[in-house]
């Protein structure tokens, strides 16, 4: 087995490669007309594929160069990450399509891990929270990325309230708790010994990793994981510009890293 420090000295070579990869990502995804964004899903064809979530955006939600909130760092974002879980492992996850699903698309059940970013912008109707209730107990994984305190960045935004108020429209029982770094998906890969000093790329305060079980209970199975008040995606987003130190940028690629490999495992 590849030891953690071989594995490290890998993923600082390995995060090279995007400068490339962002390039062509640039090339192939355009952002689109107005308001919105270009979509290229891809059919599913049993290789792993980077699967994001979109969804109606609150007003206010489109501060960030008029795009709708769900979108910010697509493609490049989930592009760069995947070149890294390729020069890491072996799970050949594809770098030819990022497919992008609304809740209650009938597809999204094909994907067992799915990626959505600014939940203080998140509005939900009912339907969507039943798909979405149904995508949880099927056994799919959540990862939650890059929302903050509210009125952060844009003028409203509900933060952690609007997103907890979603999710117990979800799932009725759901109590999120603080992740120590012992739980498993901390290990899943790297060793990640500690989530005090992760990297804050313009957020203030510490951020907050925190989990959600089935029936709450820590003996189950981890539905989601929330990355809060902190933007982790960004760093795979900025790693082929050089706006960050790559000793920062590999410590949010360790966490991409193990939320996919223990969302396959799990």
């Amino acid at each position: 087995m590849t030891s953690t420090l071989g594995r490290t000295a890998t993923l600082a070579v390995a995060a090279l490669i995007v400068l490339s990869g962002l390039a062509h990502g640039q090339r192939r995804f355009g952002w689109g007309s107005g308001r919105e964004v270009e979509e290229r899903n891809a059919p599913y064809d049993g290789r792993f594929t980077f699967a994001r979530l979109k969804y109606t955006t609150a007003p206010g939600g489109y501060w960030y160069q008029g795009m709708p909130s769900w979108s910010h760092g697509y493609p490049v974002s989930e592009d760069n990450l995947m070149r890294i879980m390729n020069e890491v492992s072996d799970l050949g996850a594809r770098v030819d399509a990022f497919n992008v699903f609304s809740l209650d698309d009938p597809e999204l059940s094909k994907y067992p891990i799915a990626y959505i970013t600014e939940a203080g912008w998140w509005q939900m109707n009912d339907r969507e929270a039943a798909a979405f209730r149904a995508y949880l107990q099927k056994g799919g994984f959540v990862i939650f990325d890059d929302f903050k305190v509210a009125g952060t960045f844009g003028a409203g935004g509900g933060g952690w309230q609007n997103f907890e108020a979603n999710m117990i429209r979800v799932l009725p029982y759901a109590r999120f708790v603080e992740m120590e770094v012992s739980h498993p998906i901390f290990h899943s890969f790297f060793e990640i010994t500690s989530l005090d000093d992760f990297p804050q790329a313009y957020n203030a305060g510490k951020p907050f990793f925190r989990g959600l079980y089935e029936d709450n209970d820590p003996r189950k199975r981890l539905l989601m994981i929330v990355n809060y008040n902190t933007d982790i995606s960004q760093y795979w987003e900025w790693s082929g510009r050089g706006l960050r130190p790559f000793d920062e940028t590999n410590e949010a690629y360790k966490l991409g890293v193990n939320y996919i490999m223990y969302g396959l495992t799990h």
